[in-house]
């Protein structure tokens, strides 16, 4: 189909420790459409985060194909993948990852930095892509004087800033309460449905994967259920 956007193909991941060798992932297949909302759920070590690495282009798998709007990531460089990285993927953390000494609009403004775009634009471009996410009374402030919900939204808001196709977020809601859980979940269903971005969400949290449309279950580095909650619109449907 014309409108796929991350094709996995018989895909392994095995790490070897030296004395034990552990298989990830086990020779799965999926697909994933422009502007589709999909959850990967599944315990601890079954795989979720592993495949979560792949498709952001953090890891490369063991065996299998994986291609993204229709290019094999496989025979790509490390620079390369680097560069699909800033300029494709928008990446969402449970950590939230920011830069402890450095404000929110200069969070926001870092992954322009690495793509070369002038300081000007830069800052007028951060502070609208908060005010997008409800902070741009915020922009001045440090990470240590915003709540959990409000360090997520500087991370989403980042996390946009090269206006990437896809959003990967790994347990976006991990260290945050339920009400602040809820507000960063209408977060990304606002931005994929009025934005058509399309977001692949890792949670073992049942209640945070109905916000997606799609729920992939993995259990020991396998698919072994793929819920259509509801009908997503593809972003050239």
């Amino acid at each position: 189909m014309s409108d796929e956007i991350i094709r996995i193909e018989n895909l392994s991941k095995i790490y070897d420790t030296g004395e034990i060798q552990v298989e990830a992932i086990k020779s799965i297949s999926l697909t994933i459409h422009k502007g589709e909302f999909v959850a990967i759920m599944g315990a601890s070590g079954s795989g979720k985060s592993t495949l979560m690495n792949i498709i952001g282009c953090l890891d490369r798998p063991t065996d299998g194909y994986y291609y993204l709007e229709g290019e094999n990531v496989m025979v790509k460089s490390d620079d390369e993948l680097s560069a699909i990285r800033n300029k494709k993927i928008g990446f969402v953390f449970q950590s939230f990852n920011l830069i402890p000494r450095t404000s929110a609009l200069k969070n926001v403004e870092l992954p322009m930095v690495y793509a070369k775009i002038a300081s000007d634009e830069r800052k007028v471009k951060a502070f609208d892509l908060l005010k997008s996410v409800g902070l741009e009374g915020r922009a001045h402030h440090m990470p240590n004087e915003l709540s959990g919900g409000q360090k997520q939204r500087v991370a989403i808001a980042r996390a946009l800033a090269n206006n990437p196709q896809i959003i990967l977020a790994d347990e976006p809601t991990g260290n945050l309460d339920s009400q602040s859980s809820a507000e960063i979940m209408d977060i990304f269903c606002r931005l994929n449905r009025q934005e058509g971005n399309t977001i692949v969400i890792v949670t073992h949290e049942r209640e945070i994967a109905e916000f997606t449309d799609r729920i992939i279950t993995f259990r020991d580095g396998r698919i072994i259920k793929d819920e259509i909650l509801k009908e997503a619109k593809h972003a050239d449907s």
